[in-house]
């Protein structure tokens, strides 16, 4: 994550939920009534990941402990547990419909949201944690990165955008577009890193007509589920993208075909180093 103007960043990283998890602070000191904001960054940043660690133990599938794997187990029913699990439960519901059933939590023999926790958990600790950090003086920017999966935002009277790289599956450390935003979050899923991990609900069978897909969204909860249901729905027939207003999207097929769609139409892509975000 790069931007466009003269200023200093604090990065801090932590691994959480079988990845890295890295989050920076744009600060410019030198605004008017400015002061030194790292301590109220840094205790930001602390609060942040202690809420995902937190959560990553309600919710983790390799820890037996977790209140999603005694569900799971039968162990535990949803009433005793975490109230935060039925939250997820109607919003994977929701996810499921919205998308006909492109995304569902419901499979490996039971209710599992891996596909959809991550994302809402970076949401949920942003804003709880890191998007009150634009009220301190000196703080220009905020954005956090789970493994490639981010949440943005910037101060209002900034000039400044978060410049996001989108990785060419085919070609591992090369780029095949950027994009920049001010705010918002944006989600990849495919095949590149981790093979054809990404199930068709409909099918039990591993997903394998698109090798990626990046979106576009206001909340990296909406993103991250339709980088999935983009994933699972393919790049032969996009008549599943009218489902996905408001997004944006770029989605790269296993034979290297590359289509891109904007708010629920598809788009041609003349100059993919500029995929423009959601309106």
């Amino acid at each position: 994550m790069t931007g466009t103007i003269t200023t200093r960043r604090l990065v801090r990283t932590a691994g959480i939920m079988g990845t890295v998890v890295s989050v920076h602070a744009i600060l410019n000191p030198s605004r008017p009534g400015g002061s030194r904001p790292e301590d109220a960054v840094t205790e930001a940043i602390e609060s942040a990941f202690e809420q995902l660690r937190e959560g990553d133990r309600v919710f983790s599938t390799y820890r037996a402990t977790s209140d999603i794997s005694r569900i799971r187990a039968g162990s535990l029913t949803e009433d005793e547990a975490d109230p935060r699990i039925a939250l997820v439960r109607h919003a994977c519901e929701r996810a499921e419909a919205a998308t006909g059933g492109l995304f569902s939590a419901h499979w490996r023999g039971g209710f599992d949201p891996t596909g959809y926790v991550k994302g809402w958990s970076i949401e949920r600790a942003f804003d709880r944690c890191l998007r009150p950090l634009l009220e301190v003086s000196g703080v220009v920017a905020v954005g956090m990165n789970a493994g490639g999966d981010m949440q943005l935002a910037t101060h209002p009277d900034a000039d400044w955008r978060w410049r996001v790289g989108i990785v060419d599956p085919a070609r591992p450390g090369s780029l095949v577009a950027t994009t920049e935003l001010r705010d918002g979050a944006v989600a990849t899923s495919g095949t590149a890193e981790r093979g054809a991990h990404v199930l068709d609900p409909r099918t039990g069978r591993p997903a394998t007509d698109a090798a990626s897909a990046t979106v576009i969204s206001d909340r990296l909860g909406d993103a991250d589920v339709w980088a999935t249901a983009a994933v699972v729905g393919g790049i032969a027939d996009l008549g599943w993208v009218a489902r996905s207003r408001p997004t944006s999207g770029l989605i790269i097929g296993s034979d290297g075909r590359i289509r891109r769609w904007a708010s629920g139409v598809e788009v041609s892509p003349p100059d993919l180093v500029a995929m423009g975000p959601v309106d």
